[in-house]
Order: structure tokens, then C-alpha cells, then sequence
């Protein structure tokens, strides 16, 4: 190589690779200090992607897991309230059993007849003034609440309804009406069958039962279930995945289930047992004391008695189908918190900084920028040598 001054080129290569180690040692350092990996987009493109997906879907689990801890909080709130209600009722009951026993004075019916008074104003004050986060409970409006990952693959709507509470309307009964079967039609291998409800506002109950790929799955489904409960359900349900089954898609009046084996073939097993109910105005209506029964007298005590105790009985109806409806929503809260906990670990895991690496790195760049800026520092001088020459 011909000796010259024009460029020091052995300082350019130095250079360079000073300009590349600072970059590499700034990054080393960053990492250190933020505890994440990743810092910019630059750091890692595909990671970063991943990582912002995830930390998406967390929040949207971990809000849903919110939502439905808050569902369970206005359920509780109706299950407490008709405990109560529980409470007044068996006091009416013995005070329709005590009028009833021919006994009393109509001076001691008439102060009965006080408490039983009382009683059912209880009642429509329960009704009209139990309310959770400012909105009232017994209203019998539908609560949709959404589990969700952030993805319409991975959304859940739980349908919630508490019953209005009146003495005119105590407790909640069975949907009335005829139950038919629900349709179904015939997939071919590796379809999905589809269940088939008459009327948005139908519910479904009783036992289903899939045939399909070797195995059987059955499912008990408690009658005044929606389809988007049941997915729900099913979703929530180990056996179901078990089996090789998943809901593929839920609409008003269709759930759709898929093998999640391409060759699978599967057929709707209990088309006798699993049933349709249609809904309409008398569904969840409950037991009426306000008019026949609105005073007790030696006459209708017993009747009274009777009404008293079959309102008892919806009342407990009610709490059954709204304490099935908080174990449906605690354990789509707690499939959500688990998702939640594993996506965030799986987050950690592209983003969070390995210290053990990074420490390392960061010797390793310190001494190439020490060593590099000794090279270059002897690169320089190497250049002083030409002015010998012109001694």
C-alpha cells in the first residue's frame, strides 16, 4: 500500500467501528436501565409487534375480569335482597297460618293484617330501592357482559337477567310455554353443527349431547339458558375442548360447533333431551300477593298460606338461576385472570431485559470502545510518521 495523507483510512475503519460500538453500548445501557429489551421499534420489529399484541390483550382481559367481578357484585347484590325478601315471607306465612287457626279476635286480625301490610310494602321497597352502583337491580332489563381477549374470536357475552320485584310479581317461574327440540342440521366431515333456535328470544335446556370423532360429549344445561351463555358454558368447559370441540360461532338464534379435527364428523345426540323454550311476557313472572292475597282473612288463610309459600318457592327459583349465573361469570372471571397472568408472562418474556446478557454485553462493549479508541488513536499517529520523511 502506497504511503500517503489523503486518507487515513486505517482511521475511517476505526472510526466506524467506535460509531458502532457506542450505538450497540447506548442500546446495552438502555436496556439496563429500563428493564425492557425492547425500547424502540428499531430494537425489534417482529418482537415488538408480538408484544404490543399481548399487552392489548391483557388489558382487555384483565378489564373483562373487572366487568365480570362487577356482574357478580350486582347478582350477589339481587341474592341478598331476595334472601331478605325469603325472610318476610316466612313471617307472612305464620302470620296466614295464626289467622287461619280461627282463634283470633277481628280486633288481633286486623293488627295481623298490620304486619302482613308491612310486610309487603317491604317487599315493593326491596323491589324498588336495591341498587348496585346507582342503578337499580330489579328491573328485569338484560346486563350483557362481555369477556373478552381485545379479538372476536376470543369475546364471550354472558346475558344476565334479575326479575322485577313487586308484590305483584315475587320471585321468578320456568319460561312458559311448549318446548320443542332444538334443530339441528347434518354436517359432513370436519362441518360444524349448527343448533338451531326459533326465536332470538328462545332459551335452550336440558342435556345436549355431541357424537363425533370417537367421542361422546355431554352437557347439562339448565333450562332459560341463552345461546350466548351456552357458548359460554361450553367454552368454560374442559371436557368440551376434551373432546375436540369448539364454538366457532354464536348468533341470535344459531350456535355453531366445529371438531377441531378436520375429519371428524359430528352429530346432534340428544335431539329428544336437549329442548327450546320460547320466551314471552310470563316468562320470570313470579308469584302475585298484591291483589288476592293483598289481606288475609279466616276464609282465605289458607289459599293465602299456600300463595305465600309458593311465592317462597319462586323466590327461591330465582336465586337458583341467578346463583348459576354468578358461577358462570366467576369462572369466565377467572379464565380471563389466568389468560391474563400467561399472556403477560408470555409478554415478559420478549420484552423484558435478560440482565445476565446485557451485563455481559456491556463489558464487552465497553472494552471494543476503549480498545477502539486506542486503535484509532494509533491510527492517527501512525500518519505523523510521513513528516520523518520530509526531514
Amino acid at each position: 500500500m502506497a504511503l500517503s495523507i489523503l486518507n487515513n483510512v486505517a482511521a475511517l475503519y476505526a472510526q466506524n467501528n467506535i460509531n458502532a460500538t457506542q450505538s450497540k453500548l447506548q442500546t446495552t445501557l438502555q436496556q439496563l436501565s429500563s428493564g425492557s429489551r425492547i425500547n424502540s421499534g428499531a430494537d425489534d420489529p417482529s418482537g415488538l409487534a408480538v408484544a404490543d399484541g399481548m399487552t392489548a390483550n391483557v388489558a382487555a382481559l384483565t378489564q373483562s375480569a373487572t366487568n365480570a367481578a362487577s356482574g357478580i357484585g350486582m347478582l350477589q347484590t339481587a341474592d341478598g335482597a331476595l334472601s331478605q325478601v325469603t325472610s318476610l315471607l316466612d313471617q307472612a306465612v305464620t302470620i296466614a297460618t295464626q289467622i287461619g287457626g280461627g282463634t283470633l279476635t277481628s280486633q288481633q286480625i286486623g293488627s295481623a293484617n298490620q304486619e302482613y301490610s308491612n310486610i309487603l310494602q317491604q317487599v315493593n321497597n326491596i323491589g324498588s330501592s336495591t341498587n348496585f352502583n346507582s342503578n337499580k337491580v330489579f328491573t328485569n332489563n338484560t346486563t350483557s357482559i362481555a369477556v373478552t381477549d381485545g379479538t372476536s374470536n376470543g369475546t364471550s357475552t354472558y346475558a344476565d337477567v334479575v326479575g322485577a320485584l313487586t308484590t305483584s310479581n315475587i320471585g321468578s317461574a320456568a319460561a312458559s310455554g311448549t318446548a320443542s327440540n332444538v334443530a339441528a342440521n347434518t354436517p359432513g366431515a370436519g362441518a360444524a353443527l349448527v343448533l338451531t333456535i326459533g326465536a332470538a328470544s328462545s332459551t335452550v335446556g336440558g342435556t345436549l349431547t355431541i357424537d363425533g370423532g370417537g367421542t361422546t360429549y355431554n352437557a347439562t344445561v339448565t333450562a332459560g339458558t341463552t345461546l350466548a351463555q351456552l357458548a359460554g358454558q361450553l367454552t368454560n368447559d374442559a371436557a368440551f375442548t376434551s373432546a375436540g370441540l369448539t364454538v366457532s360461532g354464536v348468533s341470535s338464534t344459531t350456535i355453531s360447533i366445529t371438531p377441531t379435527v378436520g375429519t371428524d364428523l359430528l352429530t346432534d345426540g340428544s335431539p329428544a333431551s336437549f329442548k327450546q323454550t320460547p320466551t314471552g311476557a310470563t316468562i320470570g313472572a313470579g308469584t302475585d300477593l298484591s291483589t288476592t292475597y293483598s289481606s288475609i282473612t279466616t276464609t282465605n288463610a289458607t289459599a293465602a298460606s299456600q300463595a305465600i309459600t309458593n311465592a317462597i318457592s319462586t323466590v327461591a327459583y330465582q336465586r337458583g338461576t341467578i346463583g348459576s349465573d354468578i358461577n358462570e361469570l366467576s369462572s369466565a372471571a377467572g379464565v380471563a385472570s389466568a389468560e391474563s397472568v400467561n399472556l403477560a408472562s408470555a409478554s415478559n418474556s420478549v420484552t423484558a431485559t435478560d440482565y445476565g446478557a446485557a451485563a455481559s454485553n456491556l463489558s464487552k462493549y465497553q472494552i471494543l470502545s476503549q480498545t477502539g479508541i486506542s486503535a484509532l488513536a494509533q491510527a492517527n499517529s501512525v500518519q505523523q510518521e510521513v513528516l520523518k520523511l520530509l526531514q
